[in-house]
């Protein structure tokens, strides 16, 4: 079966300078990537700090993704929390070098099943690249269950996976028994890549790979090799990071790594605020190990 996502994602973090978007440590990090060995790029999207950017940067950062991508494959972050929202950022976006749209569950609405399944159907009628959803209830407030989910893999060709970060591996392990061959279920927390591409999952949107794609790339294909034995080490050499990442709200401490290599500042926008130092002493802890 081929996917069109599968591996080791990014979920890129967004560079700040004195208030501005870095673009210059941007397209350096986008060319890290790529020479590391990931697999696909997640540009603006919840660790891009999308919220906080303006349409024109989130045009300059999407076409600067695609220029320096070396031809990965590009999900791109779209959604908002109302279908006319999400649209007109699919049309803002569009053209701009995107492959496929990840949309999030709408936030702060707090909408049912019914109502998930008729606004994602809507989406992906609307849309003429494939759809990601993205179901991360820690941040929107809903939580898109299993049954909901396969029901819209089976409704609508175009929703074409799931990046699933409602942390519970359960959920994520029914929709791969479940959804029609093809659809792929994407794990979104860094620390259940292993257990959910070992159940059958085909790769991870990954948080500490800004950091370490080399190694998070290297995970994912010991899994997708079924070589568990190996994927069982770096999994283990991997978790403090992963853990660590998440100490305050992402993409504090990721960006808190990002400055500690030397690669751009810590810097993020209001209403986030940088990491404290107990979390940068955290993050270094992390990172040596991996040296």
């Amino acid at each position: 079966m081929k996917y069109i996502l599968k591996g080791c994602g990014t979920a890129l973090v967004t560079p700040f300078r004195d208030g501005a978007v870095d673009y210059e440590a941007y397209a350096a990090l986008i060319e890290r990537q790529a020479k590391a060995g990931v697999d696909f790029l997640v540009p603006v999207a919840t660790t891009g700090e999308t919220p906080a950017l303006s349409a024109e940067e989130k045009i300059k950062l999407l076409e600067l993704t695609r220029e320096h991508a070396h031809g990965l494959p590009l999900l791109a972050g779209c959604g908002s929390n109302s279908l006319q929202a999400t649209l007109d950022n699919m049309a803002l976006l569009s053209g701009h070098g995107a492959d496929v749209w990840l949309v999030v569950v709408p936030f702060y609405n707090k909408p049912t099943q019914e109502g998930m399944f008729n606004y994602f159907k809507a989406v992906a009628e609307a849309s003429e690249k494939p759809i990601v959803i993205y179901n991360v209830p820690g941040r929107t407030g809903a939580n898109m269950e299993a049954a909901t989910c396969v029901r819209l893999a089976a409704s609508c060709p175009k929703i074409i996976g799931i990046k699933e970060a409602s942390g519970r591996f359960t959920q994520a392990s029914e929709i791969i028994r479940n959804a029609p061959a093809g659809f792929a279920v994407l794990s979104g927390d860094d620390d259940l890549t292993f257990p959910i591409m070992a159940a059958g999952g085909q790769g991870v949107v990954s948080v500490a790979s800004n950091a370490a794609p080399k190694e998070v790339a290297t995970l994912c294909k010991a899994l997708m090799d079924g070589d568990f034995l190996k994927a069982r080490e770096l999994h283990h050499l991997l978790s403090p990071l992963f853990r660590a990442c998440f100490v305050e709200s992402n993409p504090i401490p990721i960006k808190a790594a990002m400055e500690v290599l030397g690669l751009m500042r810590r810097e993020v926008r209001l209403p986030l605020s940088p990491a404290t130092e107990t979390t940068v002493e955290t993050i270094k802890a992390a990172l040596q190990r991996l040296k």
